[in-house]
């Protein structure tokens, strides 16, 4: 991190941008229903009602309501028709009879969505249709370890948050055919970084439209751990927004770490790969920043971009002060490096009425630095 003289003076400038979009944003879009079903017919992962629970948040924070089911039976004509997408969570196997095959291609093929998530591609292996759907299906794993993601495709509203790479740990799938081919790859695998890929060109996340709906895949989502990462979660939710036809969340005010009106400790780094060129840098345990032109009143979530190659630690959004109400917290990861930048998310409870105050807690050392942030 560039060195810089401490500043204990206030600070005031700074980009802001009130009502603005985040990068996968558009309008705001209405409230809606997603349907996820988990049946298993096959090996079940324990990972399943994580994934639930993920997707439930996902939807208090960002405008979709979800009914989880095993019940087969809700496929049919009447009942898919309440839901813009439908999300199968690891499901294996045989897992639906011809009538209820037929219904949900009649949903898909008449504007629906779906969205598969690792083990989908286990699923349905006699239904040739379904494979075009999910786009390849599942043929084999090495053990769970650690892999460099190549980030192909950053405009679409499941990976804009990510780098150009995405270090992660999880079960990774070889496919039993490449899809590439067939559908609008996101994300590949270097199977130079880990033991067991036999694909040489792997991709393991991809979109495609389908009939006049849309379909979205990734192979991530094995462990139970991915369901707490708050990259995934981002990937998972602009997974659903894309295949709901919904990809806006509520309007965001998007504004810059560099911000700051009041602060204490904190101080402007210089970083280039950050939105103009700057961050809230230097930020120590018990450091904090407050943003007199931002209020809290009516905000239910808080995303921020952060790098972080030091300890990593905790946002604490608060209201009115930096001993005020606290209206949500997250947790801030390790990053590798002061320029890898990541995305972290969190519900806030929209019970704030004063002005924004971010306050800071960790270890030793320098813990993290926020480019910018957005508040929904």
């Amino acid at each position: 991190m560039t060195t810089f003289t401490r500043r204990t003076a206030l600070l005031t400038g700074g980009a802001l941008v009130v009502g603005g979009l985040l990068p996968w944003q558009t309008a705001s879009a209405a409230p809606y229903q997603v349907l996820v079903f988990s049946k298993t017919a096959g090996f079940r992962h324990d990972s399943i009602p994580a994934g639930i629970q993920a997707i439930r948040d996902l939807g208090a924070a960002n405008g979709f309501t979800v009914t989880a089911t095993e019940d087969s039976n809700v496929f049919t004509a009447a009942q898919l028709a309440a839901y813009k997408a439908v999300v199968f969570l690891s499901t294996t196997g045989d897992i639906l009879n011809a009538a209820q095959q037929t219904a949900f291609e009649a949903y898909i093929n008449g504007g629906g969505g779906y969205v598969g998530v690792h083990a989908a591609a286990d699923t349905e292996y006699d239904w040739p249709w379904y494979g075009q759907l999910v786009g390849a299906w599942f043929h084999s794993h090495p053990a769970i370890q650690q892999v460099t993601a190549r980030v192909e495709d950053r405009t679409h509203q499941s990976t804009a948050h990510l780098g150009t790479t995405w270090v992660r740990t999880d079960e990774l799938y070889n496919y039993r055919t490449n899809p590439r081919p067939n559908v609008r790859v996101l994300i590949n695998l270097d199977e130079s970084t880990y033991s067991g890929g036999n694909m040489g060109d792997h991709p393991i996340a991809w979109y495609h439209p389908q009939g006049a709906g849309r379909s979205f895949y990734t192979g991530f989502g094995h462990t139970i751990e991915s369901y707490a990462d708050q990259a995934f979660r981002r990937h998972l939710l602009g997974g659903i927004q894309y295949a709901a036809n919904a990809s806006a969340t509520p309007p965001v005010t998007q504004i810059e770490g560099e911000a700051f009106t009041s602060q204490s400790g904190v101080q402007v780094a210089g970083h280039g790969g950050a939105s103009g060129g700057q961050t809230l840098g230097y930020i120590d345990n018990g450091d904090w920043a407050g943003y007199a032109q931002v209020s809290t009143a009516g905000k239910t979530g808080f995303t921020a971009r952060i790098s972080s190659g030091g300890a990593g630690g905790t946002i604490r959004i608060r209201s009115g002060s930096a001993g005020g109400p606290v209206l949500g917290q997250v947790a801030v990861p390790v990053t590798g490096g002061w320029d890898n930048f990541q995305t972290v998310s969190t519900t806030l409870n929209g019970a704030g009425t004063g002005a924004l105050f971010l306050t800071f807690s960790g270890g030793s050392g320098a813990l993290f630095d926020i480019d910018h942030f957005g508040l929904t």
